[in-house]
């Protein structure tokens, strides 16, 4: 078990040595928030920075951990070695998020946020590859009433949903590489809206036309 798990302690240590190797570098008040202009206006202890590795990487490995366990259908452990992947991947996203995050904090700019998104965007495609193997479940993938209710429905809406999450991946990355970064959040806002709502006004239909009598 610990040698299965050691990994994700590998992966949710390296924000916590890169803020001990800065930590006298830093001052005693760091940015905590940036406006839509990229201007701070939050400052707040360094030591938040500490809370900010509790609240993210680590508390999506407590969460998936324990996600398996509390299952009532027990189709989360039906996929196996795939949810295994997406956890894997989730912990690593929240982890280089943190060092990011620390990062803007000790250089007080947003130089990074254009990669923010690339990483995010990466996030979508990966998420969207494994839609489609998705079981039925309450915990992961496109969890409306009408994808719950039907088994039917939630093979369709996530078949759909992969495929835009995939395009919407790679199209996040591209403009984060392309646009300047308050061009590029607006896209990425949009982008966003569109991956999420349509499968969610897919699955409504779906179902109504599935209850619907020929």
């Amino acid at each position: 078990m610990l040698k299965k798990e050691f990994p994700y302690f590998l992966i949710i240590a390296m924000p916590l040595i890169y803020l001990a190797y800065i930590w006298n570098d830093l001052p005693r008040k760091v940015p905590m928030h940036w406006n839509i202009n990229g201007e701070i206006d939050r400052y707040g202890s360094k030591t938040g920075l500490l809370w900010l590795i509790l609240l993210m990487p680590v508390s999506m490995y407590l969460i998936l951990s324990v996600v398996p366990k509390i299952d009532p259908k027990g189709q989360i452990k039906k996929m196996g070695n795939k949810y295994d992947q997406i956890k894997f991947f989730l912990v690593t996203f929240m982890s280089l998020l943190s060092l990011f995050i620390i990062y803007m904090a000790k250089t007080k700019t947003l130089t990074g946020l254009n990669y923010i998104f690339v990483m995010i965007g990466m996030l979508y495609l990966i998420l969207g590859k494994f839609f489609k193997t998705i079981e039925p479940n309450y915990f992961i993938g496109i969890r409306t009433p009408w994808t719950l209710e039907n088994e039917t429905v939630w093979k369709k809406t996530h078949q759909l949903a992969g495929k835009l999450w995939i395009a919407g991946g790679i199209l996040v990355v591209i403009f984060s590489l392309i646009l300047d970064k308050l061009t590029n959040l607006y896209v990425f806002i949009a982008i966003t809206l569109v991956i999420i709502l349509i499968p969610l006004i897919y699955s409504y239909k779906k179902f109504q036309h599935l209850k619907t009598p020929e």
